[in-house]
């Protein structure tokens, strides 16, 4: 039987229950079955894939509506923070100081989706693992439909360690399901991952069909393996390799960028209240609209239906501001002004339906003055026509436009401020409120605005609930499910291009990728020749809540240091010494750390809100702490601890090419 080990090393390496001891197992639902049996069969095969599939989406959302496991590979980055006041921070604000591999690491609270990547990875790991071992073993198959499973396994198996590795750094190397419990791995070098993941994909590239050859959508494809094989080409160095992949994908696979209406056009919630124009931006990314035919934009989507293990996806509870609470006052001091009504409460109104329009958010993490302001400003001026960040339409909700919702508040149905327009004084004379006087008792928490074309989810639940007076997200699937997501898109192929353009000291044709993005989108501004920050930018505008922010920071610090190509402040980056810095000062670190310090909250002094925050990273934080679960567990060899943690040791060894990593595993394959 196979069994998952929560919180260790060996959730990918235990296949047989020999010298397993059960109290930190966890029965995998295949494991009822002999593994020899069930997985020399094709349907035992696709079973494995299965999981593989739905492993995306374990990784990225998990039903939490406090954090969503993908808001915290945003909450060390440029573009976001962790904004629960209530929990004083808990170890979410101070980065620098509160993790460790034992502290933060642990299962539980809001920090568990740093442990959920951890464990979720060997998990998806586990299952590309147990195809490639057995593949070989099934009858009847012939040699391109075996290709074909492997190609796809190497494709999980590769996104895992991809976002595995950028977060975690050097980790160990399993390739195979063993037949007999193994516990002295050693670490093997990211750079060494590296090179075996790129292997792998120029594998899958060859074998893996084309989307236009395939009846299904959900499964990897070969445009899907290409889009990651970018990626790993970008991170390993080879700029020119991931340029001519990505123009063969964008050129030859009948994807296009989407720059009409198309598909089904969904309102606001309430379009009384909120009213969304028809928009192309708006229309890709509604849930429904991910998958179909007509979506030209989509390489890849992560589908999620009642009969696709359908899973909760609360983005307006854990990433939407949380505006029904005492905390914002009205501009006369008094009372709160805006409540969370349901249709049946007695002071309902369609004009002021907030809750349906924008839900019940709880501001569990929230974006940076970056995202918000500055990074739609060019020459002083804001592009307010760039459908990303576009009111008219409907796209982009400012807390201005916002109207109190409280019957009893004498502000009621007028705009919601931010600070006072003038004095109040009470019957005795005495002021309230004084002009300009701040309105918002937690500004980190209670008042940023809400990019609602990527956060609305229609919360089918509660629609049909009268009585609701919770409006969170994806709650239920349907056949036209609005939880789906995307994994891939062309969009980001153009700014992969640009990337390695960029690289190679081509700014105008980069220039060129990222005008393309700013075109579709219907931004003011065009480039003649960018900077990485540039591209960076354009990233957040484009992929926000699509990318992994932190894992891609990381590559793109790795990718400058290969490259030798400056910053937009013009630091360049050693490949020596970009991941082994500590320290909170404004110099050094790496391209993340940089990002980090200049476009958000971090390092720069105690922060007064509700409670004091003080919100800090390390040079060091670029990698997450392996944690100490792991490594207690690898009994027999020392795994290499991250630079700037507890128990790093820069003599522990660790394989330097993948193939002797490979070669150590041992067992079968």
């Amino acid at each position: 039987m196979q069994h998952i080990i929560k919180g260790a090393l060996l959730a990918t390496t235990c296949a047989v229950t020999v010298g397993c001891g059960d109290n930190w197992l966890e029965q995998d639902p295949l494991s009822f079955y002999e593994p020899t049996k069930t997985y020399t069969t094709e349907a035992g095969l696709e079973a494995a894939l299965a999981k593989c599939d739905q492993s995306y989406k374990e990784m990225l959302m998990d039903g939490n509506g406090n954090v969503l496991p993908i808001a915290s590979v945003y909450f060390m980055t440029d573009i976001g923070l962790y904004a629960k006041t209530d929990a004083g921070g808990g170890i979410m604000d101070d980065f620098a100081n509160k993790i460790t591999p034992t502290s933060g690491m642990a299962s539980g609270g809001d920090s568990n989706a740093m442990m959920r990547f951890w464990d979720q990875s060997w998990n998806g790991i586990k299952y590309a693992n147990t195809v490639l071992s057995y593949v070989d073993r099934v009858t009847g198959l012939d040699d391109s439909i075996k290709n074909i499973y492997k190609g796809r396994a190497y494709f999980h198996r590769a996104y895992k360690y991809y976002n595995l590795v950028l977060l975690f750094g050097d980790v160990p190397l399993v390739t195979k399901i063993i037949d007999s419990p193994k516990q002295d791995y050693k670490s093997t070098s990211k750079d060494a991952i590296f090179q075996m993941l790129v292997h792998d994909l120029e594998f899958a590239v060859q074998h893996v069909p084309s989307q236009q050859e395939m009846s299904t959508f959900g499964t990897p494809n070969q445009e899907a393996c290409m889009q990651l094989l970018i990626k790993c080409y970008l991170t390993v160095g080879e700029f020119a390799k991931a340029e001519a992949m990505a123009t063969d994908l964008i050129n030859n696979h009948g994807l296009k960028l989407m720059t009409e209406t198309f598909g089904t056009f969904v309102h606001s919630g309430n379009e009384k209240t909120w009213k969304v124009t028809d928009n192309v931006m708006w229309d890709l990314f509604r849930g429904e609209n991910i998958p179909i035919a007509a979506n030209k934009e989509t390489i890849l989507p992560i589908l999620n239906y009642d009969d696709q293990n359908f899973t909760q996806y609360l983005t307006m509870r854990a990433l939407g501001v949380h505006w029904s609470n005492g905390d914002i006052m009205a501009p006369d001091g008094t009372g709160s002004p805006t409540y969370n009504y349901s249709r049946k409460d007695g002071n309902y109104r369609d004009t002021l339906d907030w809750l349906r329009v924008l839900g019940r958010g709880i501001g569990c993490f929230r974006t940076s003055y970056h995202y918000n302001k500055t990074m739609w400003y060019y020459d002083g001026v804001e592009d307010t026509t760039d459908l990303r960040h576009n009111r008219m339409v409907g796209n982009w909700v400012e807390m201005e436009d916002l109207k109190y919702n409280k019957p009893s508040s004498p502000f009621y149905g007028k705009h919601m401020q931010l600070y006072a327009t003038e004095d109040y004084v009470n019957n005795e004379g005495k002021t309230i409120v004084s002009k300009g006087q701040l309105l918002c008792k937690d500004t980190i928490r209670s008042w940023y605005p809400i990019p609602l074309y990527k956060m609305y989810i229609l919360d089918q639940s509660a629609e049909e609930n009268l009585n609701a007076n919770q409006f969170n997200g994806a709650t239920k699937g349907t056949t036209c499910s609005n939880g789906n997501m995307y994994l891939f898109r062309l969009a980001e192929t153009y700014l992969l291009r640009a990337e390695a353009r960029f690289y190679q000291n081509n700014t105008t044709g980069a220039a060129e990728d990222v005008n393309a993005i700013r075109s579709r989108a219907k931004a003011q501004k065009l480039f003649t020749t960018v900077t990485i920050g540039n591209i960076a930018d354009e990233r957040a505008r484009e992929l926000y809540m699509e990318e992994w922010r932190q894992p891609e920071l990381v590559r793109m610090s790795w990718c400058l240091a290969r490259s030798k190509q400056p910053d937009e402040w013009g630091n360049t980056y050693d490949i020596n010494t970009w991941d082994k810095q500590d320290g909170t000062d404004k110099s050094g670190g790496s391209y993340w750390y940089q990002r980090c310090i200049h476009y958000s909250l971090f390092n720069r002094g105690q922060i007064t809100s509700k409670v004091n925050l003080n919100y800090q990273v390390d040079k060091h934080n670029l990698f997450w702490p392996i944690p100490n679960s792991a490594i207690t567990a690898n009994t027999g060899a020392t795994l290499r601890q991250n630079y700037g943690y507890d128990g790093y040791d820069e003599s522990v060894q660790m394989f330097t090419n993948w193939e002797d990593a490979v070669k150590d595993e041992g067992g079968s394959n």
